[in-house]
C-alpha cells in the first residue's frame, strides 16, 4: 500500500518502513524534502499559505520544530510530520476537531487515517466494537457518545481529540499532548455594545476567511439564527447574494418553511428547499453508516445527508454552516438552567426568580414544561450549588433506555462520564463540556463524512478559535436575558440579519420527524429487525423491553397525545445494528 502512493520530489521514506500517503477528492496536499514529508488535510486561514499548507508547513517545522510551527497555524485541519532523520512521526488535529483523525497500533506498527474504515482494513486490527460505545449507543443518550475523546466505536482504534498532537518514535512509543486550551479568564469588563463590535467583527472574519477557502460555496439554512448569521455576514461583507438549502418536512412538527422566508429576499439568489416526506430510513441508514464508518449519533443528520447529495448534483462544492452557534451563544435550552445556577451561587435570588418566571413565559411546552418550581428541580439534579462551576451528569437522560439493554450486557446505572471543571461558572462548563464531550464532537465527525462522501467542504465559522476565547470570555446575562438566548449575537447581528428571524424567541431546534418515521410501514420494518435471529443473537438488547417500546410508540404517535416519544432510541437501533451487520463486527467482552 505505501509503495502504490506517489510522494512528491521523488521521496522514497518506504524503504525506512513509514511513508504518508493521500486518497480521496481533491488535490493530494502533500510535501517532501530529504529530512521529511508533510500531509495536510484541510484549510490553513493564517500562519501557513493556504496555497500550498503543506510546502508552507514543511518549512515553518524544520525552522521552528512541530509543535511552536503547528500553534502559529489557524485553520481547520489534520496534519501530519514524517522526521525522516530521527524517525519520528508527528500527528495533529486543529483546535475545534473539525477534521478527523483516527490512529491504531498493532504488531509493532502505526497507522493514522481520517476514516476508522481505513484502519479496520489493516493486519492486526480485529473486527471487534468497543463494548462500552454499543452500550450507550444501545441504551443511552447521543450525549455519551463522545465522553473519551480518545475512544473510538472500534476496540482498536483511537481517535486523536482535538486541539491535542502525538508523537511517535521509531521504538514504539508515544506522547499525546494538549496544545492549545481555552482558559478562565473571568468575565469581560467591557460594556454589551463594545463585546458585540468585537463578535461582528471576529464573526466576518471567520466568514471571509472560510468564503475565501471556498469554491462554488452554498449555505445550509434554518430557521434559526445560527446559520442565517452566517449568511447574512457572508452577503453583507461580499454584496452578493447566496445560494441557500434547507430540509422541509411533510409533516410540520419541525418544519421551519415559514421561519426561513424572512430571510429569502435579501440574502437569498436561489433557495433549494429539500422536500422529506417519509423516507427509506433503513436504506438511507445502511448508505449512511457506510460513509461514517460507524452508527449515526441522529436522525437529523438523515436531513444533512440528502442535502448534501443535492447539493453536489447542482455542481456546488462546499457547505456552510452554523454548527457551534447555539454553544457559544447559549442556544440550547438546557442552558437556561446553568445560567440559574450562576445567579443562584452568586446569592442573587430575585434575579433567579424573575429570570426563570421569563423562561416560563417564552417556553413552556405541553410535554417539556416550564416554571420556578421545575427550574429548581432541576438545579438540584444537574448542578452542585456547593462546589462553583460543578455540572452534574443527567442521570435521567443517561439511564432513560437503560432497561432495554440485556441483562447483564452494560451496567449503564454506574456509568460515569467525565465532567469537566475547567471554569468557575456553571454556564461556561457545560459549554465547555457540549464542545469538547457532547454535542461537537459527533456533529462535526458526521459534517465532514456526509459532506465528503459528495465531494464538498464543509465550514462552520462559529468554531473559530478566536471567537470561541471570545464568547468564554462574555458574562451569562450577555448569552441570556430575560427568558431570550443568545443576547449578545442578537446585538452583533443589528443591521445584518432581518428583524424578524433577529428578534425570534421560539425555536424548533434542529431536529426532524423521525417519530413518523418509525411508523406505518416502517414500523413493520423495525418489527421484523427486532424480531430476526441476528439481533437476538447479539445479546445487546431485552427483545420484550424493545417490543413493548415499539408499541408504546405507535400508541403516541397515533393518538396525537402530548407525551415523549421513543424516535431517538429506534434511529440509534436501526444505525447500530446496520454498522454492526456492515462491519460484521463482534463485540468486546
Amino acid at each position: 500500500m505505501l509503495r502504490a502512493m506517489a510522494l512528491p520530489n521523488g521521496a522514497d521514506a518506504v524503504a525506512q518502513g513509514a511513508g504518508l500517503g493521500w486518497h480521496g477528492a481533491g488535490e493530494p496536499q502533500i510535501a517532501a524534502s530529504d529530512d521529511g514529508i508533510a500531509l495536510f488535510d484541510g484549510f490553513a486561514y493564517e500562519g501557513l499559505s493556504a496555497r500550498d499548507p503543506a510546502a508552507a508547513l514543511l518549512t515553518a517545522v524544520r525552522e521552528f520544530g512541530f509543535e511552536t510551527a503547528l500553534r502559529s497555524v489557524s485553520g481547520d485541519l489534520a496534519v501530519a510530520y514524517l522526521d525522516l532523520r530521527k524517525r519520528e512521526l508527528w500527528l495533529a488535529r486543529d483546535r475545534l476537531g473539525v477534521k478527523p483523525l483516527y490512529y491504531t497500533t498493532m504488531r509493532g506498527r502505526f497507522a493514522f487515517a481520517s476514516r476508522a474504515g481505513a484502519l479496520l482494513g489493516l493486519g492486526g486490527v480485529r473486527r471487534l466494537a468497543n463494548r462500552t460505545f454499543v452500550a450507550l449507543f444501545a441504551g443511552s443518550h447521543y450525549r455519551t457518545f463522545d465522553n473519551d475523546p480518545q475512544a473510538s466505536p472500534y476496540a482498536d482504534i483511537r481517535q486523536l481529540p482535538a486541539a491535542h498532537l502525538v508523537r511517535v518514535r521509531s521504538d514504539g512509543s508515544m506522547h499525546l499532548s494538549r496544545y492549545w486550551e481555552l482558559v478562565d479568564e473571568g468575565d469581560s469588563s467591557e460594556s454589551e455594545a463594545e463585546l458585540a463590535a468585537q463578535y461582528r467583527e471576529l464573526l466576518k472574519t471567520a466568514v471571509l476567511q472560510r468564503v475565501g477557502a471556498a469554491r462554488a460555496p452554498a449555505f445550509t439554512l434554518s430557521g434559526g439564527m445560527d446559520s442565517s448569521s452566517v449568511l447574512a455576514t457572508t452577503v453583507t461583507s461580499t454584496g452578493a447574494k447566496q445560494h441557500a438549502y434547507s430540509s422541509v418536512y411533510s409533516d410540520p412538527t419541525f418544519d421551519e418553511t415559514a421561519e426561513i422566508r424572512s430571510m429569502l429576499d435579501d440574502h437569498v439568489e436561489c433557495w433549494h428547499p429539500v422536500v422529506i416526506g417519509t423516507p427509506d430510513v433503513f436504506g438511507l441508514v445502511e448508505r449512511m453508516v457506510r460513509v461514517h464508518d460507524e452508527p449515526v449519533a441522529t436522525a437529523t443528520w438523515l436531513s444533512h445527508f440528502l442535502v448534501c447529495e443535492q447539493a453536489a448534483k447542482d455542481g456546488f462544492t462546499a457547505l456552510f454552516g452554523g454548527l457551534g452557534g447555539d454553544e457559544l451563544n447559549a442556544g440550547e435550552y438546557e442552558y437556561f438552567f446553568y445560567y440559574f445556577a450562576d445567579l443562584k451561587r452568586a446569592g442573587d435570588g430575585a434575579a433567579f426568580q424573575s429570570e426563570a418566571q421569563a423562561w416560563a413565559r417564552h417556553h413552556d411546552h405541553p410535554i417539556y414544561r416550564k416554571s420556578p418550581a421545575i427550574a429548581e428541580r432541576q438545579l438540584a439534579r444537574l448542578v452542585d450549588l456547593q462546589r462553583p462551576g460543578l455540572c452534574l451528569p443527567d442521570r435521567a437522560r443517561i439511564e432513560r433506555y437503560a432497561a432495554a439493554l440485556a441483562p447483564g450486557f452494560f451496567d449503564l446505572p454506574s456509568y460515569m462520564p467525565a465532567m469537566d471543571q475547567p471554569f468557575r461558572t456553571y454556564l461556561k462548563n457545560r459549554t465547555y463540556q457540549d464542545l469538547f464531550r457532547e454535542t461537537a464532537p459527533c456533529c462535526l465527525r458526521a459534517e465532514d463524512r456526509q459532506t465528503a462522501a459528495f465531494g464538498l467542504e464543509h465550514f462552520d465559522p462559529f468554531l473559530d478559535h478566536r471567537l470561541l476565547e471570545l464568547m468564554f470570555r462574555v458574562p451569562g446575562k450577555m448569552k441570556i436575558r430575560d427568558g431570550v438566548t443568545k443576547i449578545l449575537l442578537r446585538r452583533a447581528m443589528q443591521g445584518i440579519l432581518p428583524e424578524e428571524t433577529r428578534t425570534r424567541i421560539k425555536k424548533s431546534g434542529w431536529n426532524a420527524p423521525a417519530h413518523v418515521w418509525f411508523s406505518g410501514s416502517n414500523a413493520a420494518r423495525l418489527r421484523d429487525l427486532v424480531a430476526s435471529r441476528a439481533f437476538r443473537e447479539r445479546g445487546i438488547y431485552d427483545v420484550e423491553e424493545v417490543e413493548h417500546l415499539i408499541d408504546e410508540h405507535q400508541s403516541i404517535v397515533a393518538s396525537g397525545e402530548a407525551r415523549e416519544n421513543h424516535m431517538m432510541f429506534f434511529w440509534q437501533l436501526v444505525n447500530l445494528e446496520s454498522w454492526l451487520a456492515a462491519y460484521r463486527l463482534e463485540v468486546t467482552a
